[in-house]
């Protein structure tokens, strides 16, 4: 079996805080998650390299990988030819940018070969549901060579092409519409979309998760496993294991895994102004400008918030904050707080594990000792962001 490392570059705090508790090559953009498409389209062993820290939860490879991959890059058709026709010691290159590098077998130099397309790169965070419509389709045609759909309910409705709605084995959707003139829509095993609910593709929804009923989802918006999802939905990636569970908006928003919106949670997508959005940059340890016009909620793992919670537009989150109260709480919120509009303060580290384990537990998981040694480091490197004004208001 081929052997493949998805390799971090220095860009990797620009996914923060997404990926503070996890790989780049983790995260899921279209259906699958950036190393699940590389394992499938390879029919190869994945491996990270990554962050010391997360070792305890993604162990490295223990033998040297045939190809390293940079993990934020995309697999397409055109990539995956010439990642396939690289030779002993040669490196793919696209612009000053390493994509691939074929394993060296002597002492050789490394030769660099040009990509000549233009490779489907991740950027930046906001490129995770600003590029999931091309992902999102990228993936429906790899998985849909080899699967094939079971049959509709007859009391749902489809506008468009029933061929572009898969339903997998266990999956249950009734009395709701399905509309593919934009893209196709993937609901997986066990998962259920409940009566009432209005589906724009492309879409996707994951193992055991579950449209409420009325849901309105427009694309292109792609929901993990284990998710419970109402109100309405546009174009936004939830990594997985996390609820919005009730009525309210969120647009162009990101959240990562265990997170939970309080019912009627909104999230403000778009400026008064019409400018470009500015949100919280790890990288840059400012705010910076996104580039876009629509830019809503970026939520870390673990992280929470009460009932009737308003974001402003590009508010980021970090990682096991629980924010409440009225009024909008600051654009950027750092992790491990408590609080909101009002003030915050520190959530307190044994609490926080506590209301972790609990959490699990409703899953019939455990937390592990790998899991409090990351939350932990976690929990310490970044103390010194909890109380700085100037990270927390633009």
């Amino acid at each position: 079996m081929m052997h493949i490392t998805l390799f971090e570059d220095n860009s990797w705090s620009k996914f923060l805080p997404l990926v503070y508790t996890r790989p780049v090559g983790d995260l899921r953009i279209g259906i699958l998650k950036i190393s699940e498409k590389y394992q499938k389209l390879f029919q190869a062993e994945v491996h990270h390299e990554t962050r010391v820290f997360l070792h305890g939860l993604f162990p490295p490879a223990k033998q040297e990988p045939d190809i390293r991959i940079n993990a934020r890059l995309l697999p397409t058709e055109e990539l995956c030819a010439a990642i396939n026709a690289l030779a002993a010691n040669e490196s793919l290159m696209y612009q000053g940018v390493m994509l691939a590098q074929k394993k060296q077998l002597n002492e050789m130099p490394q030769v660099e070969v040009e990509f000549k397309g233009v490779p489907l790169l991740i950027q930046q965070i906001t490129d995770l549901f600003a590029l999931n419509s091309e992902a999102l389709r990228l993936d429906y045609e790899m998985l849909n060579k080899s699967i094939k759909s079971s049959t509709l309910h007859p009391s749902n409705t489809v506008i468009g092409s029933v061929d572009l709605v898969y339903i997998a084995p266990g999956a249950k959707a009734h009395a709701a519409t399905f509309n593919t003139l934009d893209g196709p829509i993937f609901i997986d095993e066990d998962a259920e979309v409940m009566e009432g609910s209005h589906i724009r593709g492309p879409f996707y929804l994951g193992e055991h998760s579950q449209l409420k009923m009325g849901t309105k989802i427009y694309g292109a918006t792609t929901i993990g496993p284990h998710c419970k999802i109402g109100g309405e939905v546009s174009n936004s990636v939830i990594q997985g294991y996390s609820n919005k569970a009730h009525d309210g908006f969120i647009g162009n928003t990101l959240l990562g895994e265990w997170c939970n919106l309080g019912a009627d949670t909104n999230t403000s997508n778009l400026k008064n102004n019409y400018s470009k959005v500015r949100v919280w940059n790890y990288f840059d340890n400012q705010y910076t400008d996104t580039g876009l016009t629509f830019c809503g909620l970026i939520m870390g793992d673990h992280s929470k918030c009460g009932i009737n919670t308003m974001f402003n537009t590009g508010t980021v989150v970090g990682v096991c904050s629980n924010i409440y109260g009225g009024g909008f709480p600051p654009k950027h919120i750092p992790s491990f707080l408590w609080g909101g509009s009002e003030g915050v303060v520190e959530y307190q580290w044994s609490k926080a594990l506590d209301t972790i384990a609990r959490v699990l537990q409703r899953r019939n998981l455990d937390l592990t000792l790998e899991m409090i040694e990351m939350l932990r480091f976690l929990f310490e490197s970044t103390a010194a962001h909890r109380f700085n004004p100037s990270q927390s208001q633009e």
